[in-house]
Order: C-alpha cells, then structure tokens, then sequence
C-alpha cells in the first residue's frame, strides 16, 4: 500500500516537473515568437501597401504638342 502512494507521489512529481518546466515554457515562447511573426507580417504588409498606390496617369499628348513635331527628310 505504502509503495503505491509513493509511486503516485513521485508519477506527480514528476508530471507536475514536466508541466511547469516544459510545456508552459514552450507554449510561453510559441505565443511570443507568433506575436512577431504576425508584427513582421503586418509591417510588410503596411510597407506594400503604401509602395502599390497607383502612379500618376501620364500626361496626354495634346494636340499642340503633335503639330510642334516637324518632319523632315534626310538629304542625300
């Protein structure tokens, strides 16, 4: 009788160690390294979004600009 409380004494021990010392630290630094991956994540984002805004539309070639160009032939 005695044997089997101290084997489920040590089965916690050991369970609550490993909880405590592993997994809450992994968990920790997983929530921590996705808080960067998505503040990475949204900077870029920010940065082409702010790059894709549309260029200004060329200007149009008005009809005084056509009849300014002369054209010329090339002498021999």
């Amino acid at each position: 009788m005695f044997l089997k409380y101290l084997l489920l004494g040590f089965l916690f021990y050991f369970l609550f160690k490993f909880i405590f010392d592993f997994v809450i630290p992994v968990a920790k630094t997983t929530r921590q390294v996705k808080k960067q991956f998505d503040a990475v994540r949204e900077q870029q984002q920010q940065f082409y979004q702010r790059h894709q805004e549309p260029a200004p539309a060329p200007k149009e070639s008005s009809k005084a600009d056509q009849d300014d160009y002369i054209e010329f032939e090339e002498v021999k």
